[in-house]
Parts: structure tokens; sequence; C-alpha cells
């Protein structure tokens, strides 16, 4: 999901406070830091089901502490130094700054967290001014093989399972100690190297690591959002219900800030001379756009009714 054009609707709505909430974003995010290990994995991927042949390829991370291991996008936290510069800056010369034309926006806005040594799944994801999550209690059955190959520099062995309406090949190594993979892969006896499904429409292959020494697993760019009020509400549903509220959003992207839309004088402006109504329109166009282009979830909505029946 792309979260940007509700935080352009709290700019508007929280202007006369804007620099405030960038000095406490400044100087008073904090919070206690450990060490992880970060794996990288290049996900290439079939955003349009009616566009089979059309692929995309995006750096995913995985970051395992010693109490659990958080799956995002990259770009989530790889801008998070360009960002705080940026911020410093506004906070200096006291004015505002949009920085969406500065940063790029992640594909994938969802976070996969697995705690251990239970491994239980929580899928969280940005609903416009809610982070919504739910417990994924998918059980992964997985057949190993004999069949071994080498991938990178790692000696791997096959494996596969069926989740989420798809079959899925993975490739695992026992020469790193985790029982982990990406997205929501689990439960083979080593780091899942490579996983894709049969049809090749999702794939993830590892492609480097590295180690962690003072890692927060808050991005910066996430607690930046919080003073801005998205996220601050973190919902906690079931399955059903989460799928119940996507499904909303995806019908009507704006309609629950619509009420606050409505709120906006015809004649505001962004700092830039932005006409903010024209602003809004544009943003949700894009949002229906965006939508319309990425209909190939990973996990395939028969599937789900299917469980809900």
């Amino acid at each position: 999901m792309n979260t940007n054009n509700y935080l352009y609707l709290n700019k508007y709505i929280h202007m006369k406070n804007i620099l405030s909430f960038l000095f406490i974003a400044v100087f008073a995010i904090a919070s206690a830091q450990e060490t992880a290990n970060r794996f990288f994995y290049e996900l290439t991927y079939v955003p349009n089901k009616d566009s089979l042949e059309k692929k995309n390829k995006e750096m995913m991370i995985l970051d395992i502490t010693k109490d659990k291991s958080i799956y995002r996008d990259y770009l989530a936290v790889s801008q998070d130094s360009i960002l705080k510069v940026e911020v410093e800056a506004m906070q200096k010369a006291g004015v505002f700054k949009d920085l969406s034309k500065t940063l790029k926006q992640p594909k994938f806005s969802h976070v996969i967290t697995k705690t251990y040594p239970s491994m239980d799944v929580s899928y969280a994801d940005y609903i416009l001014q809610d982070k919504v999550s739910y417990k994924d209690e998918s059980s992964l059955v997985w057949n190993i093989s004999n069949e071994k190959a080498k991938i990178g520099t790692y000696d791997t062995q096959k494996a596969t399972t069926t989740f989420g309406g798809r079959k899925w090949t993975a490739w695992f190594t026992t020469e790193v100690p985790f029982q982990d993979g990406p997205y929501k892969f689990k439960g083979l006896p080593g780091l899942i190297v490579k996983v894709e499904d049969d049809a090749k429409n999702y794939s993830w292959e590892l492609k480097g690591n590295k180690k962690i020494a003072d890692y927060n697993p808050e991005s910066y760019s996430e607690k930046l959002m919080k003073q801005f009020g998205q996220g601050r509400n973190n919902l906690e549903v079931n399955r059903e219900k989460f799928e119940q509220m996507y499904a909303a959003y995806k019908k009507d992207p704006f309609g629950s800030i619509r009420s606050q839309l409505s709120q906006i004088p015809a004649d505001a402006k962004m700092p830039d001379g932005t006409s903010m109504s024209q602003m809004m329109k544009d943003a949700e166009e894009r949002m229906k756009k965006y939508l319309s282009e990425n209909n190939n979830s990973i996990e395939t909505l028969e599937t789900t009714a299917k469980k809900k029946k």
C-alpha cells in the first residue's frame, strides 16, 4: 500500500504545529538499540495478473535479532539518513519542504514480524492513518527433497509446500543458523536462500547479508510518521477483519478520511503554492491507478475466501 496521500492531508491539518513536530522528531526520537543480522533478498514479481510478461524487482530485507525477525521493503529504511538531513534542515530554517519529490516511496509497506522461538507471525500494514495488524496462524507443511543445488555461495537443499493458493519451491541452507526466510516463509532446518511459486509470479533470492551493531527495529521514517499521526493507531484485528478493511480501502481509498477532506477550504494551498484540493484529487487518482495495476497478491484472494467458509 502507498501511504503518502494521507500524510499530505495531515501536513495541512497540522501545519501550525509542523515545526514543533520536526523538533520532536529530530531530538526526541530514541529507543533501545540492539544487534541484528540483515539479509538482503531480491524480489522479482509480477504486479499485474493481467500482464504476466511484466516483472518488477525490489530489494527486501529480513532483519534477525535474538528474539524476532522483521521483514520489509529495504526502501523503508535505506533513506533514513537522507530524511534525517532534510528534516534537520527544515527545523533549522523554520521552513516546510515537501519531501515526496526527494524520497522514493516503497512499493511494499507491509511489515512481517516473526517472534522467536514460537515463530508466531504478525502481518502489519498501513490503511491510511491506521497501522493495522493481524496474527497469521497459517501452518507451512514442507516436503523436504534429497535434491541439492549451489545457489550463490550456499549449498542448498530443496523443499516444497503449498501456501496462500500457490505451490512454492524453496532452497534452504544449513550453513546459516536461522530457520527463517523472507515474507511469511519459515520452518525449514536452515535459512531460506531462494523461494518462488511454480508460476514464477513471486521469487525471492538471497543476495547478501551484513551485521548491524546498533540496530533499531523502527525506522526513522516510521517514527516521523507517528509524529504526524500516521500509524499512531495500531489496530490489532483478525485476518478476516483486516481483509474487509483492505477491500473497503481499495474500493474507496480516501473513504475513511473524506469527512476530513471536506474541511479543507477550497482555496487552501500547500507552502509551495500547490492547490490542496487538486493535490488530494490527483493523489486519489494515483492511488486508484496504483491499486488497479498492482492486483496480483502474493496470497490469492480465492484461497482466503475458502478459509472463511
